[in-house]
């Protein structure tokens, strides 16, 4: 039985977690939220201790087949488009490295003809001998396309559901492979039988009612858990950001609602981390450095090439799958972001805010050593 059964069944069967979930997300008084949010703050510490795992993306291409509606790089933007050489990709990774980075999480958009044919392998490969913990997040695989993956390095797969809400999934999701909901559902299975060993996932809000985005992803998580139990967990819930096509969040959450919902996680899945990227504030990210968020990214770019500048002279437009050449463009120009960040800090003013607050910035947590003894 997979993940997709037991979602579907979720209207009539409630784990006693999932009720629990469900409780703390009901409307609290002012103290009842202090109240969760220094238990969480509590539980955090008992688990992670006071540590800050710290992570950068790398963007390899921004071509994507599918028409995402709240997406810089769905197919139909007009947007300028590349994809890193391996070349690119090093020097991208070695500017990553020399920031202190141990952990870079690769990402780029679904497109067959250009992030095909060993591409996403090429980059596990030429990465390793200088990264010692690489992610990726990419368009969903076959489990023998994971086991790849893992075989030449990887060791973590992020893959977001998205909307946990099936009728709105369908209205953002109009061209595309993307479209299969149950495809994208069932992702993590084939992940953890590929072989990850780092799993994250994640409900992106602004898209549909934020219980239905928790009940969704908690049962997700706790299904994860049991079946998949040799592997770690981290969840993430990004808030929508601004992106090329000017799409507008039809449910967005408030700050309020977002740390309650941050703290309900964290007293259900007391072990469990939790991701921050650079889309929040550095506001509200430096808040809630002692409540329960485990891992951040710093410094982040969700262009390829926006740390160093790598691929400019290659932009071009994509139009129905074909290479479209630019009429002119200044040097200047770069390719379009996945989404605009918050958080412009560097990496170097993160750790230095978590130094200050007592925490350890953490760079790296894992070497190939570890296994080989």
């Amino acid at each position: 039985m997979s993940f997709v059964e037991t979602f579907n069944a979720l209207p009539e069967r409630k784990s006693p977690l999932l009720r629990k979930l469900l409780s703390l997300l009901e409307p609290k008084s002012p103290r009842q939220l202090e109240a969760m949010a220094a238990e969480a703050a509590a539980l955090t510490r008992q688990h992670f201790g006071r540590t800050m795992r710290l992570f950068a993306p790398l963007y390899l291409s921004n071509e994507c087949v599918n028409n995402c509606a709240y997406c810089g790089f769905s197919r139909d933007n007009p947007i300028f488009r590349v994809t890193l050489t391996m070349d690119q990709v090093i020097k991208e990774a070695k500017h990553l490295t020399g920031l202190g980075f141990r952990h870079i999480l690769l990402v780029a958009g679904e497109h067959p003809k250009f992030v095909s044919n060993g591409y996403l392998e090429e980059c596990i490969r030429v990465l390793k001998p200088f990264v010692p913990t690489i992610g990726i997040e990419v368009g969903p695989m076959e489990q023998p396309e994971y086991a790849r993956m893992v075989h030449e390095g990887a060791e973590g797969l992020v893959v977001y559901q998205e909307t946990y809400d099936r009728t709105a999934y369908q209205e953002y999701h109009t061209m595309g492979p993307k479209r299969d909901f149950d495809w994208r559902l069932e992702c993590p299975e084939r992940g953890y039988a590929g072989g990850f060993r780092r799993m994250g996932l994640g409900a992106l809000l602004g898209l549909a009612d934020w219980k239905t985005e928790a009940l969704g992803l908690a049962a997700h998580l706790e299904y994860m858990q049991n079946h998949g139990w040799k592997a770690s967990y981290t969840i993430a819930f990004p808030r929508l950001r601004p992106a090329a096509g000017g799409f507008q969040p039809k449910y967005p959450v408030d700050d309020a609602r977002f740390i309650q919902l941050l703290c309900a996680f964290r007293l259900c899945f007391p072990q469990v981390g939790i991701v921050m990227s650079t889309r929040e504030s550095a506001a509200l990210r430096d808040a809630l450095i002692p409540i329960g968020i485990t891992t951040m990214s710093a410094g982040s770019h969700t262009e390829p090439g926006g740390y160093t500048g790598q691929g400019r002279e290659d932009l071009h437009l994509t139009v129905r799958g074909r290479r479209v050449e630019l009429a002119e463009h200044k040097p200047e120009d770069e390719a379009t972001g996945q989404f605009d960040i918050s958080d412009h800090r560097s990496p170097e003013e993160i750790a230095a805010v978590l130094s200050k607050r007592g925490f350890d910035p953490v760079w790296k947590d894992w070497d190939e050593a570890i296994l080989s003894n």
